[in-house]
């Protein structure tokens, strides 16, 4: 005898597969359970859509510890606030590090070897705006008297000036710069294989915190690793004992922006045999395998109003504007007890800009929902979505993962949340069923939160990480406690056996 409950669980399943297969109308969906059941056995599909809530929240500062940096200062044309960007790095080993012997290094200082030069090196790409290419700028690169530390969380209010981590006497360099990099000769600028960057040459006389007196920086590096090869052995060794960090920090200027996508610190010196003379180069690289954080100093006032607006809601990078979303679980879960959720469609509009100014900062590219209770512990743990409590979705129906199906609407949509929706609910009557006054207690139970992001991922198709967008970027929404515009709606479709 065949098990009748099977049977109909086997067919709800069938008839989730055909409403995600198949778009049409409404009338068409509810007449879905007529071509999968015999009419002693109907399927009842419905449709309805319920209100959902959103407002702004300050994101007051988040998680810095990312795979780029960012640096600059602008005025963002949308609220004339200024919004500062800098950094901190620790320098990896690209690989094993192989010197010449100490005797083969003919340039001399002080009775040691020497190098000829150093400098640092920073890649950087994504301008605020190409018209202000030529923008003049100034930065202090700063000796760390202390590395960044595995294990401690850096938020983007970490300042390590104000933390007391710069080192007193230690390297201090000021550096004028602007993103054409001008310094560089035409002939090297217009090269196909030219990466814009920024050189800042350390060739000036550095004295290290034990007083000793280098030519340069580079000079320190090589008889360091002379003198202690062990401290060349990784990059946790090399960062506690040998260069424990720079600070890059702007101090003069306003029009420059850009993520840094690289960082080299490179040695070069001369060595020599019986029959060569040869340029060598140490090259330590600044990367996502050793510690960085962004700094971010933002107009809190101007966020504190921009948040305290009421017809919208705001998305604003870098470490700015959060919306928070209001999931009507209860509604949705009451007035279809018994039935089951199928697909719940969540779809927020972008507002246009109200002014034409190029320099207008680009909406986010990519968005997380996360539940507001995990927020902070989402990227604390190294959270990725598991399309159940925390999801992904681009801009303009774009899917960020496979990067199809870009579309020119204008909005972020969530395709499915009904997973969400149901999970929320078990944890809310969970809840209840142990304190009545659970929801009291947990307030922001159905609460969730918009936050741009970057990420990675494989060649599966699997988000491997998630990081804050600390980029510039900014979008009004539709929604709001005062909404002036259409409501938000979430469309979900139940079905049920009759």
């Amino acid at each position: 005898m065949i098990n009748n409950k099977l049977c109909k669980s086997q067919l709800m399943a069938a008839a989730a597969f055909a409403l995600v297969a198949i778009s049409s109308c409404e009338e068409d969906s509810l007449n879905i359970g007529q071509s999968l059941t015999n009419e002693s056995d109907k399927l009842v599909v419905a449709t309805e859509s319920f209100n959902v809530t959103t407002r702004t929240i300050m994101a007051d500062s988040v998680l810095s510890l990312s795979a780029d940096c960012y640096l600059g200062s602008v005025r963002d044309p949308q609220t004339g606030a200024n919004v500062v960007s800098e950094f901190t790095t620790q320098f990896h080993l690209l690989e094993r590090i192989s010197m010449p012997e100490e005797s083969q290094i003919p340039n001399l200082f002080n009775g040691r070897v020497s190098a000829d030069s150093c400098d640092l090196i920073l890649y950087i790409s994504s301008p605020f705006r190409d018209a202000d290419s030529l923008t003049a700028m100034k930065m202090r690169v700063s000796e760390m008297a202390a590395p960044l530390e595995e294990g401690i969380r850096y938020y983007s209010n970490f300042n390590p000036i104000q933390a007391g981590m710069i080192l007193d006497g230690g390297l201090r360099k000021n550096h004028v710069f602007s993103y054409s990099n001008l310094g560089e000769l035409d002939d090297v600028r217009s090269d196909d294989s030219y990466q814009d960057c920024i050189r800042i040459p350390l060739n000036d006389a550095y004295t290290a915190a034990d007083g000793t007196l280098y030519k340069n920086y580079g000079t320190y590096l090589m008889l360091q690793y002379y003198d202690h090869p062990e401290y060349f052995r990784n990059s946790y060794t090399f960062a506690h004992h040998v260069c424990l960090g720079f600070f890059f920090q702007i101090t003069d200027g306003m029009g420059f922006h850009a993520k840094v996508t690289n960082i080299g610190l490179r040695t070069y010196f001369t060595a020599k045999d019986d029959t060569t003379t040869a340029v060598g180069t140490l090259v330590l690289a600044g990367t996502r395998e050793v510690l960085q954080t962004t700094c971010i100093t933002n107009d809190r006032e101007t966020l504190k109003a921009m948040a305290a607006e009421t017809q919208h809601t705001y998305l604003k990078t870098p470490a700015g504007l959060f919306t928070e979303v209001t999931l009507p679980v209860a509604d949705m879960k009451r007035s279809h007890e018994g039935d089951s959720l199928l697909s719940a469609k969540l779809t927020l509009q972008r507002l246009n800009n109200q002014s034409s100014d190029s320099r207008m900062l680009p909406a986010p590219q990519t968005l997380l929902m996360v539940q507001k209770d995990s927020l902070y512990h989402f990227f604390e743990n190294n959270g990725v979505p598991d399309n159940i409590m925390s999801y992904i979705t681009g801009f303009n129906d774009y899917d960020p993962v496979t990067s199809s199906g870009s579309s020119n609407t204008n909005t972020y949509t969530f395709n499915n949340l009904s997973a969400l929706i149901t999970a929320l609910w078990n944890i809310r009557a969970e809840g209840l069923s142990k304190d009545p006054l659970w929801e009291q207690h947990h307030p922001d139970w159905n609460k969730m939160v918009l936050v741009p992001i970057t990420f990675s991922s494989n060649t599966s198709y699997e988000v491997t990480s998630v990081h804050h967008d600390m980029s510039l970027s900014s979008a009004r929404l539709v929604g709001g406690p005062d909404n002036a515009n259409s409501p938000i709606k979430i469309d979900a479709v139940f079905a049920k056996f009759k």
